[in-house]
Parts: structure tokens; sequence; C-alpha cells
């Protein structure tokens, strides 16, 4: 379908772009921004004046649950959800059930992703079989069937010797590890160790569980060569010893969660199961750290974290709740709101869910790889229509995705997504009424 995208302002991190532009789409690429070619005559034209247009963007923690809960439809809702909040590309975790660990399951996802001509899905392999942390999986397979890299997701290995092996294995092939960095032994609690978890009698993980995890991984990364990106760092002291391995020249790149970028333990409240997450929040201090780092790109992206998790899950007492939240839909709006905050120029901010976590993704990306997360000519037509002037609340009505339960519930956010195109075809178009005027 030819479509023309009429009136907006075209933001592009990629290479600084601020412009009042129109857009030309026709097989599924830009084929023009500014000039329209003469003979170009769309069937569909998007009146966009009073929005900016960004490229679609790029979450690199999303969970669909599928495979194992297809009788829920789990995968077609989250999915819903990822265009609703202007997502285009999305990284997915191994720890389904079954866990992504072969290649027939791989394929399996990818096949029934692409049926529903939304996001794009770039799945993970488990590092090790069942993420037990003990026998390799076959890598090679599994990159075959489409995983980007492989991971443990929350999982930790504990033998060092098979992570060191895991390292070896990947970097002789040039494959990327994802690792969550707390140690085995010292992580395991529900809170954030300090005097609120004490006074709570939550039992707590101190920062010392992530500090040594990534000691660990970078004097691996010395020893094989390896590439490793960490997930969700929770901490200043872990933002420090980032910075120091890519001081180094460390082949090293993270993110952080728009959980731990906004909210502290304090956000608990009294016992408030929507706040039982992995990692978990932590002080002040540390937030400070995490927002000073993502805006100095010692942090590369920013993610939702996004992890549906159904009722009967969630409103339990908060030890043994499930942990995690519901995030794909809030993920731009949060992080324009860390921007106005700390006073972060817009374009930078964009960056930080778009170009930048692209370019973690690299050369995994495909023949995606030379225009993910940007706008240009000639490059593939992943775009997010956003209006700043929308204001809503966050409520579970408002949410798309089956999983309702948020710590942010209540928060009025500005601004929101309009209509979200992928592969040059129109995936997500809000009503109107929900975007044009203030809540």
């Amino acid at each position: 379908m030819k479509t023309l995208i009429q009136g907006a302002r075209l933001l592009n991190p990629a290479d600084g772009t601020d412009q009042q532009a129109d857009i030309a789409i026709a097989a599924g690429r830009i084929i023009a921004v500014g000039q329209m070619p003469t003979d170009f005559v769309p069937q569909r034209t998007l009146d966009a004046s009073g929005c900016y247009v960004l490229p679609g963007l790029v979450d690199l923690a999303v969970r669909l649950r599928e495979p194992g809960q297809e009788h829920a439809r789990m995968l077609e809702s989250e999915m819903h959800a990822a265009v609703a909040g202007g997502v285009t590309s999305l990284v997915c975790p191994p720890d389904t059930d079954p866990v992504l660990d072969e290649s027939g399951l791989v394929e399996m996802l990818r096949f029934r992703a692409a049926r529903l001509r939304q996001a794009r899905v770039f799945p993970l392999g488990a590092l090790t079989r069942q993420l037990k942390g003990e026998v390799l999986t076959e890598m090679l397979e599994l990159t075959e069937s489409g995983c980007v890299g492989f991971s443990q997701a929350d999982v930790t290995i504990r033998n060092t010797q098979v992570l060191q092996r895991a390292l070896q294995y990947a970097s002789t092939f040039g494959y990327t590890v994802w690792l969550r960095p707390e140690d085995a032994w010292l992580g395991g609690g529900v809170a954030a160790s300090g005097a609120l978890a004490q006074r709570m009698g939550l039992s707590g993980v101190p920062v010392l569980a992530e500090t040594i995890a990534i000691m660990t991984i970078v004097e691996l990364m010395k020893v094989t060569g390896a590439r490793v990106h960490l997930c969700r760092l929770s901490s200043a002291a872990a933002v420090e010893l980032v910075r120091q391995a890519k001081t180094a020249g460390l082949p090293l790149t993270c993110d952080v969660s728009i959980n731990s970028l906004h909210l502290t333990d304090v956000d608990m409240g009294y016992f408030d199961s929507r706040a039982r997450l992995t990692p978990p929040l932590r002080q002040q201090g540390d937030r400070a750290a995490l927002r000073a780092a993502l805006a100095d790109g010692t942090i590369d992206a920013l993610v939702s974290d996004h992890n549906p998790i159904d009722e009967d899950a969630k409103i339990l007492p908060f030890a043994e709740a499930e942990p995690g939240a519901t995030g794909v839909e809030l993920l731009l709006a949060l992080a324009l709101k860390w921007a106005q905050e700390d006073g972060v120029p817009l374009m930078e901010a964009v960056a930080t869910v778009t170009s930048r976590p692209a370019g973690v993704l690299g050369d995994s990306l495909g023949t995606l790889a030379a225009s993910a997360g940007q706008i240009v000519p000639g490059g593939v037509a992943d775009l997010c229509i956003w209006d700043p002037a929308a204001e809503w609340e966050v409520t579970p009505d408002e949410l798309v995705s089956q999983g309702k339960h948020t710590p942010f519930e209540g928060l009025r956010l500005q601004g929101r997504v309009r209509a979200t195109v992928v592969d040059g075809q129109i995936a997500f178009e809000a009503e109107r009424s929900k975007v044009a005027q203030p809540a």
C-alpha cells in the first residue's frame, strides 16, 4: 500500500533531523521525506498535524508468554499492546514454557508472530538447556532459526566454568550473550536490601549481588573476548563498573527498565505487589545514577521489561507474588517524562528507545540493520506517530495488554501514540477521541 503521512514533525535521532516533513511510503519502504515524487499517488493519507513522527520503537525486553499460553491468546494481545505503544521491533527472552532451547520452538514463535503482521519479534535463545545452567544449547541451530542472541533470562548460572564455556563458544561465532547480573547465592530476595526492606521484614537483595556478578562477567569477557549485553541494571555501583569496562574497550552494552528509572523502594508502599519486580527497586541514589547514566550513554537503552502477569499470580502477599509488570505501552511516555524531569533533550530521549537499542542489536537485525531505529529514504517503514498533546491516566482499562498490573497505575502521562506503521502497513491506529483531547 502507498501511504502518505502528512503534516508531522519528524524526529530522527540517528542523524539529528528535526523538521516538518511529509513521508511517502510504498512497498514497505520510505521512498521520500519532504519533497514528494511527482508520480506518487497515495492510497491512504494519515493526517499527523500536531504530531511527531518517530522511528518505530525498539524494545529489548518484552515477554510474550508464548510458547506456553496459546490458549489465552497471549501472543495476539501482547503484540497488539506493543504496537499500541509504538513498538515496532521487540526482543523476547527465552524463559517461556517450554523454554526456547530448540529450533522448532523458535521457528514456530516467529511464524505465529509474522502472521499477525504487527511488531517484529527477535527471540533470544536459551544459553543452557532448560535454563538449568548445566549444558549449553545448540547455539548454531538456534541462530539459524532466528535467535539474535542467547540468554538465561532471570536464571543465574551458578557454575562459573559453564558460563566461561558459554562465553567462549559465543565469542567463537560472534554471538551476543544477554545476562541479568545477579549472584546466585546473594540474590533470591524479594526487595532491595536496606532499611525499608528490614523494617518490612522482606528478604533483601544486596547491591553486592549485582556487582559481584558484573565483575565476574567482565573478567570472563577479558579472557574469552565475548560480547555481552547486561540486562536491567539497578544500582549506582553497577553503573560505575559498566563505565569502567566500557572505558577499557570491552564489547559491553546494557539497559535499564522504566521501573528502575522512575521508581524507588519507597514505591512498594504497604506491600504493594505491583511493585514486586526483578530486579528489585532500589534507593534514590541508585535511581539518580541510572538516570544520569542513561543520559550520558553509559547505559545504552531504556526497556519496558514488559511482563504480563495474571490476577491470580499477582494479587498475593508481596513475597509470594510473581515479580514483573506490564510496561510496553508505557515505554515512550515514561522515556519522555524522564527527559522532561531531567532536562534531557527530546532527541536524546527518543534515541534511548529507537536508534540506541537498534545499535545494541546491530547486525543481528539482518536486512533491517541498516535502517532500524531511524527514518531514512530507502529504509524500512517502521514508524510511530506520537501526539504530544494527549493526556491520559494509566488504568487497567486503558491498557491493551492482558497484564493489567503496573506500579504506574494512576499516573497521568502526557502524550500518546496515535498510529504505528510496521513494514509500511498501519499496525495500530488509536481512536481519535483517545489521543486528540486532554483527559
